[in-house]
């Protein structure tokens, strides 16, 4: 990671230029700095110009300088699942309309993200009312920015004075380590640069919302009834586990219960993937067989903070009566709501009557995981059976993982995925550490893997390892600049079939039928480009692989890259249609 080229001897502890008094800028990354945002990633403008001055001088945190708005705001959204919090700099109007689609998936998939910019100020607006002139990047609306992002946002503010901005600052803090979710700040353009009072030391905390005692009680026997009832009860975690910090009491449950379980696809590798209580992910068709088998016989499903999507429509009209759920919404046992009920609280209820109970845990033991070159040879699409030097998606994921595996370095990365043919593959793998798979599984963002990567292996410290298709790829390329820029040794591997194969997927799968009688539309067909130049032109190592023997040759060698990120066109058939997509655009 590279630090800006300013030197930063001449700055005082707080972290303000000596030179200058402490700005309204400089208490919002003093706050940002006590809660571990060390990196913030920025596109500049003139609006936001005392802001991004502050930051540049700013002593602790890192200016991330990307090379466009869904750039830095997927980065944005990464670096805030492994870190806690985040933060992007955007120019008004311009920036943050093009960021809007990057915010709304952390919105969705509860990553907060504190969105920064400036609007015209005081002297424009006046000239405004008084000439009618149409200030630029402005719709007209000078709060129209705002406006749209309350839509995507726990609280939008815009400052006009620095008045009070240090107390409407940290509740805005407080709003997104609470709630999990983005939160939008402007200014009048001069009033970050304006005067404002040190922060105290202590960084903020989130509230903590308290159950009601006969709220909670009730919700708790509902569900006790419904779970010593079970024959083959089962745990179904979600990415609310992971964002507000509950993986270890859902570990004390699993182990006080004896419960298996398994996690939805976006909240993949809530917990460490190992030991004998995890069956696997449920990413529905795309499931391996022992993981579906065992959900479809659950005749109790404990949902611990999942975002139930359309992903899983067969799942929960099947177990809504079996389920009991406790997200940030409250808690359903059956049919039973309690609202009110928080989920910490029913968890930590449930645990005090399990390790009361002696009928727990019970002795269930999950199958034994797929023994290599199982799940993948077995999902490979068979039409490649007699030709093994072809790249398929499964074969891509039976090599890759097994050189992780062996070389040990399944702990030293961090995978990101959009939504693509790979993600669904991906949900197969074993053996990932607790925090380490990141995906818009929810949203379902094409692109979103790319620009996630430098985020992704700021916020966690590990190598991002992102798998992108082609078109995902081709939507942020831009971001591999970004990499290279900050030395960050991402690698990317692009799926390279020339088409939107997950889209093909949902609109006819009869294209991926061998003759040429069976084509794909056309709106799904991508051009080709060269990935050797364009990894030269920006910076990046290039690595191109045809066939299996390539890609097993290419992996110890992109191991060994430290500095620079590599970008690795993976050559795979068009046709190439894995067994989990195929289940899935069968249902």
């Amino acid at each position: 990671m590279t630090r800006s080229s300013i030197s930063k001897k001449s700055l005082v502890a707080s972290g303000a230029p000596a030179t200058t008094d402490f700005t309204v800028a400089d208490y919002l990354l003093t706050r940002l700095k006590q809660l571990n945002v060390t990196d913030v990633f920025q596109i500049p403008g003139d609006y936001v110009k005392h802001f991004t001055q502050a930051l540049e001088h700013f002593d602790g945190i890192n200016t991330i300088g990307a090379i466009n708005e869904l750039d830095a705001s997927y980065a944005a959204d990464a670096y805030a699942r492994s870190r806690g919090l985040a933060a992007v700099s955007l120019q008004f109007g311009v920036s943050t309309y093009s960021a809007l689609n990057a915010i709304a998936g952390a919105w969705v998939e509860r990553s907060p993200i504190v969105v920064i910019s400036a609007t015209p100020g005081a002297d424009m607006r006046d000239i405004t009312d008084m000439y009618d002139v149409l200030f630029h990047h402005s719709t007209g609306d000078l709060d129209a920015d705002r406006k749209v992002y309350e839509n995507v946002t726990v609280k939008a503010i815009t400052l006009g004075t620095n008045v009070g901005a240090a107390e409407q600052i940290d509740e805005l803090l407080v709003d997104a380590i609470t709630d999990k979710r983005p939160v939008y700040i402007a200014c009048y353009k001069e009033v970050w640069g304006q005067p404002c009072p040190r922060p105290p030391k202590t960084p903020l905390k989130p509230r903590v919302a308290k159950s009601p005692e006969l709220a909670l009680r009730n919700a708790v026997d509902q569900a006790w009834t419904q779970i010593t009832q079970a024959k083959q009860p089962l745990i179904f975690a979600g990415v609310e586990i992971l964002r507000f910090g509950l993986s270890e009491l859902l570990k004390q449950i699993i182990d006080a219960s004896g419960f298996l379980y398994t996690t939805t696809t976006l909240g993949k590798t809530v917990l460490d993937e190992k030991g004998g209580k995890f069956i696997g992910t449920y990413s529905d068709a795309a499931s391996i067989e022992s993981v579906r088998e065992i959900v479809q016989a659950s005749d109790c499903v404990l949902t611990l903070g999942a975002i139930i999507t359309d992903d899983y429509l067969a799942f929960i009209e099947s177990k809504y009566a079996d389920m009991v759920l406790a997200d940030t919404a409250g808690v359903r046992a059956g049919y039973f709501k309690y609202g009110a009920v928080t989920m910490q609280d029913f968890m930590e209820a449930l645990l005090t009557k399990f390790k009361a109970s002696k009928a727990y845990p019970i002795k269930a033991k999950a199958p034994p995981q797929p023994k290599y070159p199982q799940p993948w040879a077995g999902n490979s699409d068979a039409v490649y059976d007699t030709k093994p030097q072809i790249i398929t998606y499964n074969r891509f994921f039976e090599h890759t993982m097994k050189f992780l595996q062996d070389n040990n370095l399944l702990k030293d990365i961090v995978m990101t995925y959009g939504v693509s043919s790979a993600m669904y593959v991906a949900t197969n793998c074993y053996g990932l550490s607790q925090g380490s798979f990141i995906s818009s599984a929810a949203w379902q963002c094409i692109g979103f893997e790319t620009g996630a990567a430098s985020g992704a292996q700021l916020g966690s410290g590990k190598r991002a390892w992102t798998v992108a298709g082609d078109g995902g790829f081709m939507m942020v390329c831009q971001s591999l600049s970004t990499l290279a820029r900050n030395r960050l040794n991402a690698v990317i591997f692009v799926m390279s079939n020339q088409v939107y194969a997950i889209e093909q997927v949902y609109v006819n799968m009869d294209a991926f039928k061998p003759g040429p009688k069976n084509r794909f539309d056309t709106f799904d067909i991508l051009p080709k480009w060269d990935y050797l130049a364009l990894a030269k032109a920006f910076g990046a190592e290039g690595i191109r692989v045809e066939t299996i023997d390539e890609l097993k040759a290419a992996l110890p060698r992109i191991a060994g890259i430290k500095h620079k990120p590599v970008l690795v066109e993976v050559v795979i058939p068009q046709k190439d249609l894995p067994g989990q997509m195929y289940r899935l655009g069968s249902e």
